[in-house]
């Protein structure tokens, strides 16, 4: 039991350094103050305002209650283990096992120190050049990000999306909420590549097709990144909807321009021209960050056109014939089992690029 009680106390000690590093205690003075301000329902009187404060809540007791949850157990083990005979050792050996496990995975969010990873993320996925085969392509890439986001706690809402003509998509804009979306997704950032051989190729022949996959921060509030008015073009349109002459004629679709770097995004799914306004402003602050990280301006004011990664960074490569091998271009890291991959099992090239 010595050896036992040795490794728990080695455990208690790694698990209180990391514990002041994250600033659990911090965080849960927050979570504390945060609960008493939402129980008060005149805080519904400014619903932006309230929603906010739930949101931000309910982050960080996703971050913090495992964390809880450990400290209660380790607490508890230390008890155990004074009153517990070598009967029971093995089923504590197991116990003190799983709850080490459970540290090294909390302590993976040592990795995400930069400064927009605790936000949330926007997924933007666009058909490269070839037709019916890219845009089938890039449905297959968003079916794999979908399938991840479902297995790891994260919810995707869709803002855009727009179709193929026979199949797959152009284009589809989703924005991810989670613990450190933008950390966890960053690494997905550039072009993706796809080597098989085509379902719409009568010869059967091998095809390349690429996509476009930009991940960026979600910059919601004015403060955080400042663009000067003068920068923006402002373009109003019909939005382009579905099911007939009657749906969506209103001039409610917004296209902004950031003269600048000549960043253009376009919105037209939201039912306001306001709501599209603000959502194409979310995206527009997240791309000028992406382009500021990529090249290490200063400020916005800094940032140059046509220098940012976009179609000439290709990160990875899906290879479904005459074999079948995912592998990352900047970390090295592959796995073979392509058909897992393309389900949604990114997570060693997503640890190989935060480890790198």
């Amino acid at each position: 039991m010595q050896e036992l009680q040795k490794r728990l106390e080695n455990l208690r000690q790694e698990f209180l350094k990391t514990y002041e590093k994250m600033q659990i205690a911090e965080k849960l003075k927050r979570v504390e103050k945060l609960e008493e301000e939402v129980a008060v329902p005149e805080i519904w009187r400014d619903v932006a305002e309230a929603t906010a404060k739930n949101q931000e809540l309910a982050k960080l007791k996703d971050e913090t209650d495992p964390w809880v949850l450990l400290k209660t157990q380790l607490d508890d083990m230390v008890e155990l283990l004074l009153i517990s005979g070598d009967d029971l050792k093995d089923e504590l050996d197991a116990q003190i096992e799983a709850m080490e496990n459970e540290l090294s995975d909390l302590k993976k969010a040592l990795r995400f120190t930069g400064k927009y990873d605790g936000k949330n993320a926007i997924l933007r996925i666009t058909s490269g050049a070839g037709g019916t085969e890219a845009m089938d392509w890039a449905s297959m890439l968003e079916r794999m990000y979908l399938r991840f986001f479902e297995k790891n706690g994260l919810k995707a809402a869709l803002i855009e999306r727009v179709p193929g003509e026979e199949a797959g998509i152009k284009t589809a804009v989703y924005e991810i909420d989670g613990t450190n979306a933008y950390g966890r997704l960053k690494s997905e950032h550039g072009v993706h590549r796809l080597v098989r051989l085509s379902p719409f190729n009568a010869n059967n022949l091998r095809q390349t097709s690429f996509s476009l996959v930009e991940v960026l921060p979600v910059i919601d509030a004015d403060s955080e990144v400042v663009i000067d008015d003068k920068d923006l073009r402002i373009d109003v349109y019909h939005s382009g909807g579905h099911g007939g002459q009657s749906v969506n004629t209103t001039n409610s679709a917004v296209r902004i321009t950031h003269l600048p770097t000549n960043t253009v995004v376009a919105i037209q799914n939201e039912r306001s021209q306001l709501q599209n306004k603000e959502k194409a402003m979310e995206i527009l602050r997240g791309k000028l960050v992406q382009m500021q990280l990529e090249q290490h301006a200063a400020t916005i004011g800094e940032l140059r056109a046509g220098e940012s990664a976009g179609w000439g960074q290709q990160i990875r490569n899906y290879v479904l014939q005459p074999y079948k091998l995912v592998k990352d271009t900047r970390t090295g890291y592959e796995e073979t089992d392509a058909d897992g991959v393309l389900d949604g099992k990114i997570e060693g090239f997503i640890d190989a690029f935060l480890e790198k």
